[in-house]
């Protein structure tokens, strides 16, 4: 059964049963009030034939004449009769022991109104009873008059009273069936209404489940199913986001191994050739050198590559333990060895740092400046300067490497932190490069939460700059 089945049925039952008690409240609540005025009046009324016939009193005793007597009474009885015309009401004045003083009764009085029929002095008895298909209110008082008792007997059809609580009850079946009827229309459409949105829902996640995972859902109440809804597409895109992200890393890996297996194809094939022809050849000393210079390069250019995947491999790994250090005096470590390496091409290095504290691992940091110094040294020519700058800003510790040589195209910026990316093969192969020295640095920096600005212009020059986030502040000097 589908949820707005179930809505529509399990609200109908609760409608049905509330309406309908609250109409046989309101009907008998109704009829006990008519019914209770009905009597009040009777009471009254009674009351009111008992003070009429006591005021009589005075002349009676004057006349003391039995006929006389009769008159008064049955005077009395069609004034009271005829003033409630309207109504179908009797009575009956009995003189006792049992003579009938007056009476338009016209039916036999039942048995059980016997016991009604001798009241207390100054009690009015009353009782409800059913008379043919009549109901009948009877009532009942006793009066002494010129040394007689009398009795009054004042009776009501209340028939009426009845009769209109069946109609009540007619009419509300009536308003029953039209109300339900059109409470069962209007909740199919509430409770499809209700339920759409989680029907768009599932169809949007069958679409999803087909492999469609762009689809969403549109869906933009203000409830709890418009928050499921918006949850529902935020999982979706959360999903899709690490689908796309899976692929994205599974074509960088099949890029890396093609790129890898490229890179190790080409120093294992010169590698190879000149060993077997050196192997083939008859020995000319001049000829074995050049091949062997040729070896020699090959095997040191895989063994960078494989130094360099060490590093990469490492640093993905991901097992480091940081602790808060001073960059300034990590660069100071690493000086002597760059200063020496720039040495070797005849580059000077300039360095400007200031203290700046962060969380780092010493050795990643000082193989991000190494790599970083490295690059810049294979761009620049001799006499050259590749200058070192370390500062604080708020929250924040700058690195920046700048060199002046030939600075690196516009098409390339945006590829040059993909590993074994080179934009410059010529001069990469020169200097045994492979193209993961920046892959390296950008994985070192993710690490140490930092990111890279690079600003770069042909053969003038080059500019990283590494900013690390420290979440504490340091002091500004640039």
């Amino acid at each position: 059964m589908k949820l707005w089945q179930k809505i529509y049925l399990f609200s109908i039952l609760p409608f049905i049963i509330i309406f309908t008690l609250a109409s046989v409240l309101i009907i008998e609540r109704n009829h006990s009030k008519l019914l209770q005025q009905e009597i009040d009046t009777t009471l009254r009324e009674n009351m009111s034939i008992r003070s009429t016939m006591e005021a009589i009193v005075p002349f009676l005793k004057i006349y003391r004449s039995p006929d006389y007597e009769q008159t008064v009474w049955t005077t009395i009885g069609n004034e009271f009769v005829a003033k409630n015309s309207d109504h179908t009401m009797y009575l009956n004045i009995i003189e006792e022991p049992n003579r009938v003083a007056y009476s338009n009764i016209d039916f036999a009085i039942p048995q059980k109104w016997e016991e009604l029929q001798s009241p207390a002095k100054d009690e009015i008895l009353s009782i409800l009873s059913d008379v043919g298909e009549r109901t009948i209110l009877f009532t009942s008082s006793l009066v002494d008059l010129n040394d007689r008792k009398y009795s009054i007997r004042y009776m009501k059809d209340v028939t009426a009273v009845y009769e209109e609580r069946v109609e009540q009850y007619q009419f509300f079946m009536k308003v029953d069936i039209i109300a339900c009827l059109l409470y069962l229309i209007l909740m199919i459409f509430i409770s499809k209404g209700l339920t759409r949105p989680i029907e768009r829902m599932v169809r949007t996640a069958k679409v999803i489940a087909q492999g469609d995972i762009s689809k969403r859902v549109d869906v933009n109440t203000k409830d709890e199913i418009g928050n499921l809804a918006e949850n529902f597409n935020r999982m979706v895109q959360v999903v899709e986001d690490k689908i796309n992200e899976l692929e994205l890393n599974n074509l960088e890996k099949q890029r890396f191994i093609h790129d890898f297996t490229h890179e190790l194809k080409t120093p294992l094939t010169s590698i190879i050739g000149y060993a077997n022809f050196l192997r083939v050849t008859k020995y000319q000393e001049d000829v074995f050198v050049d091949g062997l210079n040729v070896i020699h390069d090959e095997a040191k250019r895989l063994e960078s590559l494989s130094l360099k995947m060490m590093d990469l491999i490492l640093i993905r790994e991901d097992h480091f333990e940081l602790s808060m250090e001073n960059l300034k005096a990590v660069l100071d470590e690493a000086e002597p060895v760059l200063t020496m390496k720039a040495k070797e091409r005849q580059i000077q290095i300039a360095i400007d740092a200031n203290d700046c504290w962060m969380e780092m691992d010493k050795d990643l940091m000082k193989m991000l400046i190494y790599n970083l110094v490295d690059n810049a040294i294979k761009a620049s020519a001799e006499q050259d300067t590749i200058t070192i700058k370390v500062y604080g800003e708020e929250q924040r510790c700058v690195l920046v490497v700048a060199d002046q040589g030939i600075g690196i195209a516009p098409e390339h910026l945006d590829k040059i932190f993909e590993p074994f990316y080179v934009s410059d093969k010529a001069r990469s192969r020169r200097y045994n490069g492979v193209g993961l020295g920046l892959s390296i640095c950008q994985s070192v920096a993710r690490m140490h939460h930092g990111t890279f600005e690079v600003a770069s212009e042909e053969n003038v020059g080059t500019t990283i700059k590494v900013i690390f986030e420290t979440g504490k502040r340091n002091e500004v000097k640039q």
